[in-house]
């Protein structure tokens, strides 16, 4: 759950919830709550098609048309590979924010904690119990920001269900951000990892993938909070760094710190997930946990020396990157879905309930439609 939240909550996250704040201000209340029930309405048919079936998203997919899992292992692996340069670059600006210190020795040191974590010989625990500690760091510094902020909580409430306005693309982006791409694989790999699989399991896994969506929208919430606190008394942000601004317009020097924190903390919990992710992605389900240690810490020292080199993710990567990672969920979903409805094999005879195939395929019909987005990421690059 918390793996799938923090794999959420990253740099990029961040910086889009604080930008369509001041874009939207009040407004953009409508615009979480509409993603949120989308999100749950794609991770409640993902994890429960993963879960009992006990197989992770590729392995369903050979089984359902030979070679369509790993063409998904590929472009998970791709974007996961790009994106975690970005993920530890956004740790060394968390640490500059918090010491001071030169980007690339807090990414340095970022990216070796990480490695650490793998390298236990309890690197499942400690995984475990990382994410959940970093998660609840985030979450209580968010909640201190937001108070002392003094949001104009009533106006918030009011555009929740009578949005000022109503920005189609900031809601779909949303989505693609918190449910898109290798994220909501994150949570359900691990939970079949963890043992917790089977038709007998099913009320844990419906629980553990809505809660999933409930802490990533509640710091999501927490977050736009904080920032519409400082956006409502008409002070103008800067533009190159609106949130770490906006902090410290609400708590001075300590809210530049705990931005900081923060963003040091969504780096590196995103870090371990996109890169637990990626390696569960080309390896199979009866690998050793040993082996997949192994080759999650060399993806790590991978990235890590590549930003160290060139201190950024390169923006014709993102680019590439982000196409990608906006075709893996209407693919996997396809194919998800697909096993849900014919192949009750693979669900180990379980019979799926039509209300959630029903509410499946709504979201399916909207990833395909953020996919179709996404594509428009390799047109920019082309161009």
């Amino acid at each position: 759950m918390f793996l799938m939240a923090t794999s959420a909550i990253g740099p990029g996250f961040i910086t889009q919830t604080t930008n369509f704040t001041v874009q939207l201000g009040a407004a953009f209340a409508f615009a979480i709550l509409v993603s949120i029930l989308v999100d749950i309405a794609v991770q409640l048919n993902v994890w429960r098609i993963i879960g009992v079936s006990g197989l992770r998203a590729q392995e369903i997919g050979n089984k359902v048309l030979p070679g369509v899992g790993w063409f998904i292992a590929v472009l998970v692996f791709i974007g996961g590979l790009v994106f975690n340069i970005g993920n530890i670059g956004g740790t060394g600006l968390g640490v500059n924010a918090m010491f001071g210190w030169d980007p690339r020795i807090g990414g340095g040191i970022s990216a070796a904690i990480a490695i650490l974590i793998f390298l236990s010989k309890r690197a499942g625990m400690a995984l475990d119990r990382i994410v959940v500690l970093l998660g609840a760091i985030m979450i209580l510094l968010m909640l201190y920001v937001t108070i002392v902020s003094a949001p104009p909580v009533g106006e918030a409430l009011k555009n929740t269900v009578m949005p000022d306005q109503v920005d189609f693309l900031v809601i779909t982006t949303l989505i693609g951000g918190t449910v898109g791409g290798y994220i909501t694989f994150s949570g359900a790999h691990r939970m079949i990892d963890s043992g917790i699989k089977g038709p007998e399991a099913i009320r844990q896994i419906t629980m553990s993938s809505v809660l999933g969506i409930i802490v990533t929208g509640i710091l999501r919430v927490l977050l736009f909070l904080a920032i519409l606190g400082v956006v409502a008394t008409g002070v103008t942000l800067a533009q190159d760094n609106t949130a770490a601004d906006a902090f410290y317009h609400a708590a001075g020097e300590i809210g530049l710190r705990m931005f900081g924190v923060i963003l040091w903390a969504a780096g590196l919990t995103s870090v371990i997930g996109a890169s637990y992710t990626s390696v569960s992605f080309i390896t199979k389900h009866d690998s050793s946990p040993r082996l997949r240690n192994i080759l999650t810490v060399a993806f790590i020292a991978v990235c890590a020396v590549v930003y160290l080199i060139i201190n950024q993710a390169p923006q014709t990567l993102l680019i590439f990157a982000g196409a990608f990672n906006g075709l893996i969920l209407p693919i996997s979903m396809t194919v998800l879905l697909y096993a849900a409805w014919a192949r009750r094999d693979l669900l180990n005879g379980y019979k799926y309930p039509a209300w959630l195939l029903l509410i499946g395929v709504f979201a399916w019909l909207l990833t395909l439609f953020l996919g179709w987005n996404s594509l428009g990421g390799l047109a920019k690059l082309w161009a």
